[in-house]
């Protein structure tokens, strides 16, 4: 267990630690394993939460049906957008590395555009003013560099 007590500054100024080589924390476990492998166990393991939570409020999250072929098929598709999303939020930046899949869909994937042809090539065209566009442009040019000519 982790606590970390906040104060305000006016608080903290006439309050000094009291071992300040070291920080001391509890820890309560039933588990063989040392501290050390026990405490990233612990952190594995809510990182596989956060996955299922991401994975729970991402678009195909309805009810199984009967069949077990179309679950084996929802949940791949699943496992691939949440894939695809979290290799699009590391290109970005550090923001969205931190961002859940329902933030990164909004600012990265549903992004309003005009789809213009000139020339036989199609052109994006999307907003300029919106908050994230230097993100979805790094994203953009990552993924399709500019031509080499």
């Amino acid at each position: 267990m982790r606590h970390v007590r906040r104060l305000s500054a006016e608080t903290a100024a006439g309050q000094g630690e009291l071992f300040t080589a070291w920080r001391y924390r509890t820890l309560f476990t039933d588990s063989p394993f040392e501290t050390l492998q026990t405490e990233l166990q612990h952190r594995q393991h809510a990182t596989i939460e956060q996955v299922i939570a991401d994975g729970k409020g991402s678009a195909p999250a309805h009810p199984p049906s009967g069949d077990f072929q179309a679950n084996a098929a929802r949940l791949t598709l699943r496992a691939i957008a949440h894939n695809l999303l979290r290799a699009a939020d590391a290109l970005t930046g550090a923001f969205h590395a931190k961002a859940t899949t329902a933030t990164i869909r909004t600012h990265l994937v549903h992004i309003p555009a005009r789809l213009a042809r000139t020339a036989r090539r199609l052109t994006l065209h999307p907003p300029t003013r919106r908050p994230w566009q230097h993100a979805f442009t790094r994203l953009f040019h990552a993924v399709h560099p500019p031509p080499t000519r």
